[in-house]
């Protein structure tokens, strides 16, 4: 079960952030600061995995940004990787070649194919074609 996901830049900054377990505000500071320092300083030679408290942190660079799940110690972590790469791709798409400003500018639209993708902790959906096809439709309506 995925725990959190969280999108920050180099800096730190959070530019998303989506629990699927209850915390406190304070401690989602915490965790996302902790987070933030476990990828940041790691080096690039290391695997994408590392442990974090009693989970496992999943996290992948693309440009100035870092995509981190949090999912129990049990999971498969390649499944994860491949996640938070198609997750990626259906940003890129979907925006046409996503930046950091498209994801601050329209956050309600990248919250909405998250949750087209990701529910209550589960994978729901991993076709690229299914997702985009239903973002395309949820599109029309506004």
């Amino acid at each position: 079960m995925i725990r959190f996901i969280l999108l920050q830049n180099r800096q730190g900054k959070t530019r998303l952030a989506k629990y699927y377990v209850p915390l406190e505000d304070s401690e989602k500071h915490k965790v996302e600061y902790e987070v933030h320092r476990l990828v940041v300083n790691r080096d690039a030679k290391f695997t994408n995995f590392v442990e974090f408290r009693t989970h496992k942190v999943i996290y992948r660079r693309y440009a100035g940004l870092f995509f981190s799940l949090c999912v129990d110690i049990t999971d498969n972590e390649l499944a994860y990787l491949e996640c938070i790469h198609l997750f990626v791709e259906i940003l890129d798409h979907f925006f046409s070649n996503v930046c950091e400003l498209d994801l601050v500018f329209n956050f309600h639209k990248v919250y909405l194919i998250l949750d087209e993708f990701i529910l209550a902790g589960e994978l729901q959906e991993t076709s690229k074609r299914a997702i985009i096809e239903r973002m395309g439709e949820l599109e029309k309506l506004e």
